[in-house]
Formats: C-alpha cells, sequence, structure tokens
C-alpha cells in the first residue's frame, strides 16, 4: 500500500475514533509501526493531527478532517495546477478552502514568493517551505473552517496588493459562488478587490450546489480549477460566461470567463 492511501485509511481511523494508536494502525493496515510512526510525523508537520504517546489526536475539527479526506486526489491535482500559474516573486492571496490550502504544498522551487492568507491550514503548509514569505492574517478564529476571519482579516489583506487570489467554495453554479459562512463570504470580497486575478479552486462534486450566502456571480472569478469528473454540460449552462475550457491534461479542467482579463500563466 503506498504511502498516500495510508494515511488517507490513518485519518479516516481519526474521524470514526477520535483517536487512534500506532500499535492499532499497525495491525489494522499490515505495517510496521516504524512505517506508522513516519506516516502519522508526516500528518503532523502538515497540520492534520498532534502525536501523543503511542499514537495521535486530530489538531484540527473534525469537519474539516473529514472534508480533507474527501476527493483528496483531485483536490491534489487541482492545487498542483494551481501552483503552476505562480511565478518566482509573485505575491498570492490563499483563501481557507481545503483545496486551496494544499497549494502551498506544491510551490516548491519557487522563489521570492509572499503568500497573504487567513487559513491555518494553508500556514500549516506554508511554514514548511523557508522559500516562502508568509503573512498570516488576524482575527477571530473560527475552528469550523481553520481560518481567521472579520475585520481585522479583512484589514489586513487590503493592506496587499497581489497577481492571483486563490479561493474556494462551498457550492457554485448559475447562482454564482456561494458559502455557508457569512464572514468567509466577506474575506473573499475583500481577497477579489485586491488581486488582479481571482481563481476558483473548487472539486467537481460542488457544482450545483448552492450555499445560503451567495459570494459573488461567477463572472466576477476570472476562472476556474476543477477537476475532470465536472458535468459535460457544466460549460454548456455557464455557457456565456465561458470564454476557454482548457483541458491540457486528464486531470483537471480549466474555464476562463469572457469577464476576465487574459488567463494567468
Amino acid at each position: 500500500m503506498e504511502s498516500a492511501a495510508r494515511e488517507q485509511m490513518i485519518l479516516g481511523s481519526l474521524l470514526e475514533k477520535g483517536s487512534i494508536t500506532v500499535a492499532g494502525l499497525s495491525r489494522d493496515l499490515a505495517v510496521s509501526e516504524v512505517t506508522i510512526r513516519s506516516d502519522l510525523n508526516s500528518l503532523e508537520k502538515r497540520g492534520f493531527l498532534s502525536r501523543v504517546h503511542g499514537g495521535a489526536v486530530p489538531s484540527i475539527h473534525p469537519h474539516i478532517l473529514e472534508r480533507q479526506n474527501l476527493r483528496v486526489e483531485e483536490k491534489q491535482d487541482i492545487a498542483r495546477a494551481a501552483a503552476a500559474l505562480v511565478r518566482d516573486g509573485d505575491t498570492i492571496m490563499i483563501e481557507a478552502g481545503t483545496t486551496p490550502a494544499l497549494v502551498c504544498r506544491y510551490l516548491g522551487g519557487r522563489r521570492d514568493v509572499h503568500v497573504i492568507t487567513n487559513s491555518a491550514l494553508a500556514f500549516a503548509a506554508a511554514k514548511n517551505n523557508p522559500a516562502l514569505k508568509i503573512t498570516l492574517c488576524g482575527g477571530e478564529f473560527r475552528s469550523s473552517t481553520e481560518s481567521f476571519v472579520g475585520p481585522i482579516a479583512e484589514e489586513t489583506i487590503r493592506r496587499f496588493n497581489v497577481r492571483i487570489a486563490f479561493v474556494g467554495t462551498d457550492g457554485f453554479g448559475v447562482r454564482g459562488i456561494t458559502t455557508h459562512l457569512l464572514e468567509g463570504g466577506e474575506v473573499i470580497k475583500v481577497m477579489k478587490e485586491r488581486a488582479g486575478q481571482t481563481i476558483l479552486l473548487t472539486d467537481s462534486s460542488k457544482y450545483g450546489r448552492a450555499g445560503p450566502v451567495t459570494i459573488m456571480p461567477l463572472s466576477e472569478a476570472d476562472g476556474i480549477i476543477t477537476d475532470c469528473r465536472i458535468p459535460p454540460e457544466a460549460a454548456a449552462e455557464m455557457g456565456e460566461l465561458v470564454r476557454i475550457v482548457e483541458e491540457k491534461d486528464a486531470a483537471v479542467t480549466r474555464l476562463w470567463f469572457k469577464g476576465a482579463g487574459k488567463k494567468p500563466g
């Protein structure tokens, strides 16, 4: 079993049980305790859990842990494609979705990149890369989203101008980009104000869903990076908005909108 598959099973077990032991995981996954310890150390460095004697406990809200354990490969592909848009010397913003938070993991090799984020998950991923400069917004902490929100977070964001803002969503489609958290939606609006390009990063399961709060119409974003499972009818339903549909590889689909400037990259 590959390490990525083991890690997904470890997180699933942690979500189900609330705590896990090295001995129990070794038995259940049929690998050595040394291998399990290595997996737990890796997950701890990335902010998924905290090590305790003989095992581990969650370091983040169960809701976030559950979301992170869904569509793992798709989210990684999307984040990797987003990171490919980042250039040396860029200043970027990363919002507190579970998919945008992964972008920092794929910025290895970039130089002089400044990351402004309200996401504790993005910070956990970025802090292990000494080549990144990080500004973590203050504000009111929401454990259910691992994010900082409110006037202090928004004021911090307003101090910066960036080339690209990567944002997430609870649902998107003809109704626009939506969320369940009003304060999180306000953060996204401020990021858009300060960014040359706003790119929505979301897996295709969010298409057609609508949270109770509309953040902005799709036309106000510059594009979407999603996975290849997005329904074929999606581009048709968004029809008049979509300027370019790119499928450079089998993993992700990129949609750039007519109202946007030239596509990033």
